[in-house]
């Protein structure tokens, strides 16, 4: 029985050792799979679980990795590690003061860490900063519309100005390349005109239903990209690849267009100029990175200040909450950033119904939409990101069955080819941010629907080389610290 245990323990060991080797070299899943091993064979190991708590941090799955961490102090209530795990995807939820009371664990076992003391510093701010928001702020029914007082046309332009401009109050193409070029050599537009892009964006988006039917006529094509997360070099490739929007080649662009990246306000006034240009030629989904608490944590409001300014900040925030949820492709594809739903007999005119004028709640249908992953096995589980839920196949079969549809395609999910079928071919996701965040080594994707058969036809694509600033520039001092 001893040598049996014995053996187990040593073999725990060198899956471990595998692991953290899948771990340095990116490959997370990897890494989540080798620990589980180790686990399985010694779960009495707090290290184990708060590794694996740690790669699935790097997954984006918090949920998990609070289970991890949570499970790694039970074992071993003095193991520092597993609080800092614990306090770090908390952070990454926005859960701050759960965060601090982990780091305040971690300096209590470790007083004189300076590692310790620096975060537990930097946490305490943020959640300083977050109470004084909170007693300042005011309820969503006072809060008056930042739009409505805004006028681009009163905005001067230098002289000494160089970049895109537009004459009077009609985007053109023109603009749109000059602003695009602009973009590549890391020159802003000035800020009359970005001012314009929102404000003409959002009157477009305001008028459109929380549910967006798109109707692609016969022998015409329409082009679903997923994920781009502030990589604005990928998706000036994707044009490369696949052509400038337009009316005759028209793009869904599903979710997530910032945060992460550090291109994300090119991405966005780019997004936002084409929809401008060709309404019809540019459909835009909310994601779960299109929401205030995200972008305060992710780098896009940084960004957004660094680059324009705080007025902007509320403005995108405002212009975000416009975006629709959902679209269906000619009665029969189903479009939506995150998943399906934690009950069932969800009908299109229900997502139809939702007032989307709102900062994302934290459930319900469009927490859902805009959160929840499919699972392999069948039924529904909890999120491993701690938000929404897991759905298996049988979910996605009676929702398709219950709307008369024949396919659900999703974003959300880094992939390593870009995109990845599930659910007996019935669920597609798609995400266009290749090798995500500057490491995980992922192929983008977009998928192509042609009329009337609409059968997706993918592309996928690798990385293109951008200028030299690192994913998260903008993000919150205390995050990057994690990562």
């Amino acid at each position: 029985m001893g040598d049996s245990s014995n053996s187990n323990v040593q073999k725990a060991e060198e899956l471990k050792l595998r692991a953290n080797d899948a771990f340095k070299a990116n490959k997370f899943c990897q890494a989540v799979e080798l620990y589980d091993q180790a686990i399985d064979l010694n779960g009495s190991n707090a290290v184990y679980w708060a590794n694996r708590a740690f790669a699935h941090t790097k997954l984006e799955e918090y949920g998990s990795a609070v289970q991890d961490a949570t499970k790694a102090i039970e074992i071993d209530p003095k193991y520092s590690k597993g609080y800092y795990r614990r306090g770090a995807a908390y952070l990454a939820m926005g859960k701050f003061k759960e965060a601090l009371k982990d780091f305040q664990q971690v300096k209590r076992i470790c007083p004189n860490d300076p590692d310790a003391t620096r975060k537990l510093k930097e946490c305490e701010k943020a959640v300083q900063k977050i109470r004084f928001e909170e007693a300042i702020s005011v309820g969503d029914t006072e809060r008056r519309s930042i739009a409505d007082s805004l006028d681009y046309h009163i905005i001067e332009v230098e002289p000494q100005y160089t970049g895109a401009r537009i004459d009077g109050d009609t985007i053109t193409l023109d603009f749109v390349k000059q602003m695009l070029e602009d973009f590549k050599t890391q020159k802003c537009i000035h800020k009359r005109y970005a001012l314009q892009i929102v404000l003409q964006a959002r009157d477009l988006l305001r008028a459109v239903p929380s549910l967006v039917d798109v109707n692609v006529p016969n022998g015409c094509h329409f082009t679903v990209c997923g994920d781009v997360h502030g990589q604005y070099f990928d998706l000036l490739n994707i044009f490369e690849l696949n052509g400038l929007p337009s009316e005759d080649n028209p793009y869904l662009f599903n979710g997530d267009f910032v945060d992460r990246g550090s291109f994300s306000l090119e991405v966005i006034l780019t997004l936002f100029a084409f929809k401008c240009l060709y309404p019809t030629g540019m459909y835009l989904a909310r994601g779960n990175h299109e929401s205030k608490s995200m972008n305060k944590i992710y780098g896009f409001e940084g960004e957004v200040k660094s680059k324009l300014s705080d007025t902007f900040v509320e403005l995108f925030a405002e212009v975000f909450c416009c975006l629709p949820l959902a679209h269906v492709i000619n009665k029969k594809v189903f479009v939506v950033h995150g998943g399906l739903f934690s009950v069932d007999g969800v009908k299109l005119s229900d997502i139809k119904a939702i007032d989307r004028f709102c900062e994302p709640p934290e459930e319900g249908l469009m927490c859902e939409i805009l959160w929840s992953d499919p699972q392999p096995q069948p039924g529904r589980g909890p999120s491993k990101r701690g938000v929404g839920l897991s759905f298996g196949g049988d979910v996605t079969k009676r929702f398709l069955e219950d709307n008369n549809l024949d396919l659900v395609v999703r974003s959300h999910e880094v992939k390593d080819e870009g995109y990845e079928t599930m659910h007996d071919g019935k669920l597609i996701t798609v995400f266009s941010a290749p090798n995500y965040c500057d490491q995980m080594g992922n192929k983008g994707a977009f998928i192509r629907f042609s009329a009337p058969d609409l059968k997706p036809d993918i592309v996928s694509f690798s990385a293109v080389s951008h200028p030299d600033v690192k994913p998260m520039a903008y993000a919150n001092n205390f995050l990057r610290m994690f990562q």
